[in-house]
């Protein structure tokens, strides 16, 4: 294969349309997000993230497991952890059986925010994949997203 073969090309163009779509949803979704609830789209993802761990074996995500969930790096994981605990919305603790371990709450204000905000994400979730379903490029994309939200629900 060489780089102007036209399978590498396609597969370029392709990544590329995939990563536009990213962004403008990202994009759409975070100017939602800070003009309606001060959140930015990582912030949103880290409570939402968190707000679905559970108390037992397994429930409470090490802090890899978050980083991993929100796709960010453990450093930034945990700047951004400090700045919503800084904001009341986010409480770290010492894991009772590994006093190594630190594990991070929702609060009751993060989880009224999170409440809030849900509803706003989501239809700036669908508004971002409706406009892009119009463009030709796009749209095998947003069918994509759309299949996988469908099998998800029937599991």
């Amino acid at each position: 294969m060489t780089a102007t073969d036209p399978a590498l090309t396609a597969l370029a163009q392709s990544w590329h349309a995939l990563s536009v779509l990213h962004g403008r949803i990202e994009a759409h979704v975070e100017r939602v997000l800070q003009a309606g609830h001060g959140l930015s789209v990582r912030e949103y993802s880290l409570l939402d993230v968190l707000s679905r761990q559970h108390d037992g074996e397994g429930g409470h995500l090490q802090m890899k497991q978050v980083a991993d969930a929100v796709v960010l790096s453990q450093s930034a994981t945990t700047r951004l952890v400090t700045r919503l605990e800084e904001r009341g919305l986010l409480e770290r603790y010492l894991c009772p059986t590994d006093r190594r371990g630190i594990y991070t709450n929702v609060t009751r204000d993060g989880f009224a925010l999170l409440d809030q905000a849900r509803p706003s994400n989501n239809a700036a979730l669908r508004e971002a994949l409706d406009q892009a379903a119009r463009e030709s490029e796009l749209a095998p994309f947003v069918r994509a997203v759309e299949a996988a939200q469908s099998a998800a629900l029937t599991s």
